[in-house]
């Protein structure tokens, strides 16, 4: 069928929308009519090049929700008119890790970014309507059209009466700022915690630590608004710079440094992981979430502070969740008023609108925008 979407020729380049067709799903797949998706930042690396996919035009977006048009016979019983909301990490349940409970990590993300169907380089569900080029899917979904058709690994079912415009963000942003602290930073009560970079993931990770019982929050961002938002939900403290949390922390901690520090920082250089692993106390943990320049390897930390005090350096995909359970999981939290999804919605756009969108995000005035169709 035929569809529009989001999608980018090159990088550096901008999201436009074009006209594309869509295939129908096979065994194992949906065809979903989008209501929601996110502005996330990881599909503006895909624009900046910071990340590179595997073919070009590629159709962005990874978290989203909608509803089922079409399915394919499926492991999930997945059927027409059922709502869901899409896991940007697939989930096959039977690889070693998704056996282990480590569903974040399923052997199906190793291709995530090749655009293709996995296992098969050569296998596109979307092409351009005028030419039939292949058109990449991000993370094998593209929540940047309005139709599309994806994996049942890819998709998790929830509640009709959870509006879908909201529960997209348990797709990506919710889950990973939230499981940074909760998971990976393993926040208890009466820590304290500094949150580097309060956007989308960031917030949700203010949200997780105050959740898990922290009782210092230091929200860490140059943005005023964003600073000022950080404290709606959660956070004690909000500075602008690494240099003053760093200082909090120790006054805090009778000079020993915070007990956790996440970076979500949009755009993660070396030296803010630097940055964050100077915050943290003896066994304490920084946790590393944010991405940037994937070719970026040098770490400028000190090996003789990573062993003699004991340090955890702990890198967190998708906050350590696991998808089929933590999506449902989050949706509950926010049914009985603890996790705020609706302020995390600074603004909505049309699909046309997504250019301005990221501007928006770019100009740090938004926590997340959010494309309804």
């Amino acid at each position: 069928m035929q569809t529009r979407g989001a999608i980018i020729r090159q990088a550096p380049g901008t999201y436009e929308v074009v006209d594309l067709e869509i295939d129908d799903p096979r065994e194992n797949e949906v065809q979903v009519q989008m209501v929601a998706s996110g502005l996330c930042h990881s599909d503006d690396h895909m624009a900046t090049g910071d990340m590179k996919p595997g073919i070009y035009p590629f159709a962005g977006g990874h978290e989203g929700a909608g509803i089922v048009t079409k399915a394919g016979i499926n492991g999930k019983g997945l059927k027409e008119g059922d709502h869901v909301v899409f896991s940007f990490l697939p989930a096959c349940g039977h690889c070693r890790w998704c056996a282990s409970g480590m569903q974040n990590l399923c052997d199906l993300g190793a291709t995530l970014l090749s655009g293709a169907r996995w296992g098969d380089p050569t296998d596109f569900r979307v092409k351009l309507a005028d030419s039939g080029q292949p058109v990449g899917q991000m993370c094998g979904i593209s929540t940047f059209l309005q139709t599309t058709t994806v994996s049942a690994d890819s998709a998790v079912k929830v509640p009709d009466d959870i509006p879908l415009d909201k529960a997209c963000l348990v797709g990506c942003g919710v889950g990973t700022g939230w499981g940074s602290a909760v998971n990976a930073a393993q926040v208890q009560p009466g820590h304290t915690v500094i949150i580097m970079g309060i956007g989308g993931i960031g917030i949700n990770a203010v949200q997780g630590a105050a959740h898990a019982g922290a009782s210092n929050i230091i929200a860490v961002d140059p943005v005023a608004f964003k600073r000022e938002k950080a404290q709606e939900l959660g956070a004690t403290h909000a500075v602008e710079s690494m240099d003053e949390a760093t200082e909090l922390a120790r006054q805090f901690t009778n000079g020993q440094g915070a007990d956790s520090a996440i970076v979500t920082v949009g755009v993660t250089t070396s030296e803010h992981v630097a940055q964050a692993f100077g915050a943290i106390r003896k066994a304490g943990t920084a946790v590393v979430t944010g991405l940037g320049d994937m070719t970026e390897s040098n770490l400028p930390i000190s090996i003789a502070e990573l062993t003699l005090f004991q340090k955890r350096l702990q890198g967190a995909m998708f906050g350590m969740s696991n998808p089929n359970w933590d999506i449902l999981r989050q949706l509950q939290l926010y049914r009985d008023g603890v996790l705020k999804l609706d302020e995390l919605v600074t603004k909505t756009y049309s699909l046309d609108e997504i250019a301005q969108g990221y501007q928006d995000m770019h100009d740090g005035k938004n926590i997340r925008g959010v494309i309804v169709y």
